[in-house]
C-alpha cells in the first residue's frame, strides 16, 4: 500500500483490470500520483501501464472489460462511479498518445477546436489560448508565424508538442503522456522533456516513458509495473539508484526486458 501525502492528487486503490480476452489486467494495484509533479509508470511491454492510463481517462471500452474493481480518486471523487461526466473528466485530464494525431486543419484550428466544441468563440480568448499553450508546449518561437499553415506540415517532433498544446488549450489538472516520444529523434525528445518539466509547475503529469533512462531523467517518483503488478513505488529517484525489489534492480540494470 502507497501511503498517500497531502499533496496527491489522484490516488488508485485496490484497482483490478481484466479484459474479455484476457490479454492484459491490472492486479490490486495501490498508487498515489502527486500534484505538480512527474509520475512515470514504467517497466515491460504488456505490464499494464496503459491500461492504467486509460482507466484514469475512462477510455477504455466498456465492451472489452471483463471485471474492474477498485476505486481512482481525482481530488475526492471517484471517477470510475457511473454519475461521473465523462466529458467533463477528459477535460480535467488531458491524453498525449504515442503517435501524435493532429487534425486535418491549420495549427491554429487544432488548437482552438476543442474549446470551440465547448462553446467558446471570442476571438480573443481563442487568440490567448493559441499562444499560451504553444508556449507552454514550448512551440510558440517555432511557428509562430505559420498558425494558419496546415498543422501536417509540422515535423514529428513539432506535431507532437502541438498534441501537448492542443491538450493545454483546455487547461486541465492532469496531463498524461503514453510514451510521447518513442517516435521521435534525440534532439525533439529533450524539447518535450524539457516542456515537461515546466509544465508539471502548474499540471499533475503522468508519464509512460520509453526507455529506463528517459524514466530515470524525468521522474519525481517513479513505479515499476511487471505483468500487471505494480513492484515497487518511490517518491524521488531512489527506485533507480537503489530498489528494494529483486525484480525492479533487475529490470532497472538490464538483466530483462
Amino acid at each position: 500500500m502507497v501511503t498517500p501525502a497531502m499533496t496527491d492528487k489522484i490516488k488508485i486503490e485496490g484497482f483490478s483490470l481484466q479484459y474479455q480476452d484476457g490479454t492484459e489486467t491490472l492486479r490490486n494495484v495501490n498508487l498515489s500520483i502527486e500534484k505538480n509533479a512527474i509520475t512515470v509508470l514504467f517497466g515491460p511491454a504488456g505490464g499494464g501501464k496503459s491500461s492504467l492510463l486509460r482507466s484514469i481517462n475512462r477510455l477504455n471500452d466498456p465492451e472489452d472489460i471483463k471485471q474492474i474493481d477498485g476505486h481512482i480518486f481525482l481530488d475526492s471523487e471517484d471517477i470510475l462511479s457511473p454519475k461521473v461526466d465523462l466529458i467533463n473528466l477528459r477535460r480535467k485530464i488531458g491524453m498525449v498518445f504515442a503517435r501524435p494525431v493532429v487534425l486535418p486543419l491549420t495549427i491554429r484550428k487544432n488548437i482552438t477546436y476543442g474549446l470551440e466544441v465547448m462553446g467558446e468563440h471570442n476571438k480573443a480568448r481563442l487568440d490567448d489560448a493559441v499562444e499560451r499553450s504553444l508556449r507552454q508546449a514550448a512551440l510558440w518561437e517555432e511557428i509562430n508565424h505559420r498558425l494558419d499553415d496546415p498543422a501536417v506540415a509540422l515535423s514529428g517532433g513539432q506535431q507532437q508538442r502541438l498534441c501537448i498544446a492542443r491538450t493545454l488549450a483546455l487547461e486541465p489538472d492532469v496531463i498524461m503522456l503514453d510514451e510521447p516520444t518513442s517516435g521521435l529523434d534525440p534532439i525533439s525528445t529533450g524539447k518535450v522533456e524539457n516542456s515537461l518539466q515546466e509544465l508539471k509547475k502548474q499540471y499533475t503529469i503522468i508519464l509512460v516513458p520509453h526507455s529506463v533512462q528517459q524514466a530515470a531523467r524525468t521522474a519525481d517518483n517513479a513505479a515499476f509495473f511487471l505483468q500487471g503488478e505494480l513492484i515497487e513505488f518511490s517518491r524521488g529517484k531512489g527506485i533507480f539508484t537503489a530498489p528494494t525489489v529483486k525484480k525492479t534492480e533487475d529490470y532497472v540494470t538490464g538483466r530483462f526486458g
